[in-house]
């Protein structure tokens, strides 16, 4: 699979448990630590680690290594390093206060809605 691929079933598995406010940004050359970030919400804690668990699943079933998940417990940003693509799932509030999309605002975004269709 490629990072493409990758960030597909990433945004599938997190579409999958109703993430919202999906955001793809194309990192390649603007940070060494993926190609892509996917940046989402949940709601509440339970459905920030849903969609977290979520991502890590569909990737052990295609065999994608998770290399490492962080913030899992505290469910407020949970970070599932798949590689290529990083995956930032936040609770709503540390979404608004960390506002990634700024911080990375110089980032090509993906369209996220063509990466949802079958």
């Amino acid at each position: 699979m490629n990072e493409k691929d990758i960030l597909k079933l990433a945004a599938a598995a997190a579409d999958d448990k109703r993430a919202e406010d999906m955001v793809a940004l194309r990192m390649k050359g603007l940070s060494l630590i993926a190609d892509y970030f996917l940046i989402c919400h949940g709601n509440s804690d339970k459905q920030v680690q849903a969609i977290a668990r979520e991502i890590k699943d569909k990737a052990d079933e295609n065999g994608i290594q998770v290399k490492k998940m962080e913030g899992f417990d505290e469910a407020r940003w949970i970070l599932v390093d798949l590689g290529d693509v990083v995956a930032h799932v936040f609770h709503r509030d540390e979404r608004i206060y960390y506002n990634l999309e700024k911080l990375w605002g110089d980032a090509p975004s993906e369209d996220v809605a063509k990466l949802l269709e079958v």
